[in-house]
């Protein structure tokens, strides 16, 4: 009995593709888009380089997926080169000085919850604690922006991504005690930053 497309694991999906079946490229792209579209938000903070970024990711692995080893996971190898790409994007705004818009609340106003954002439930607040926290949030994400990337990176798998330790360390190919040491700095970093 044959899998249906949906029932497929990634490693399925791949050793049809190198066969030929190119439509089973479409299942991964459902599966991580949102994924790679959240690392590279976390990065950049701006939706429509994350769009651009999470695009490349998906031609740059249609491209190298046949040369796929499996030696990692699809999702830790897809990470990778989401977050390489990000990087890639961030120093090339960095270096001709692109604006940077910082707004947690970006995709809502847009009506678009693809995107991460902190979000508060908090129905019993006045609207006067309303707009504490919501000015309050956007410090925060103005401040992790603001971190060294090395710290920003490993926070935002941390925090956005939801990932362990250990997947982040894979994800970045650093040591676990070095991925710890960043998120510790980072959170170290950040509180100095959110008390002065």
């Amino acid at each position: 009995m044959s899998k249906t497309k949906d029932n497929l694991s990634d490693a399925d999906v791949i050793d049809r593709f190198k066969k030929g079946d190119k439509e089973v490229f479409s299942i991964l792209v459902e599966r991580y888009s949102t994924r790679a579209y959240q690392i590279a938000y976390g990065v950049l903070h701006s939706r429509e380089d994350a769009e651009e970024v999470a695009q490349d990711v998906f031609v740059r692995i249609y491209k190298a997926l046949p040369k796929f080893r499996g030696d990692a996971e699809f999702s830790t190898w897809m990470y990778r080169i989401a977050m390489n790409l990000a990087r890639n994007k961030y120093r090339w705004n960095k270096s001709r000085g692109a604006k940077q818009n910082i707004s947690i609340q970006a995709t809502r106003e847009n009506n678009d919850d693809s995107g991460p954002g902190i979000q508060v439930s908090t129905p019993e607040l006045s609207p006067d604690s309303q707009a504490e926290l919501s000015e309050f949030t956007n410090t925060v994400m103005r401040e992790i922006q603001n971190l060294p990337p090395l710290y920003r990176e490993a926070l935002v798998l941390r925090n956005v991504e939801e990932m362990s330790y250990e997947r982040i360390a894979e994800v970045l190919d650093c040591k676990l005690g070095t991925i710890k040491s960043r998120i510790a700095r980072a959170r170290d970093e950040l509180r100095k930053r959110l008390e002065s």
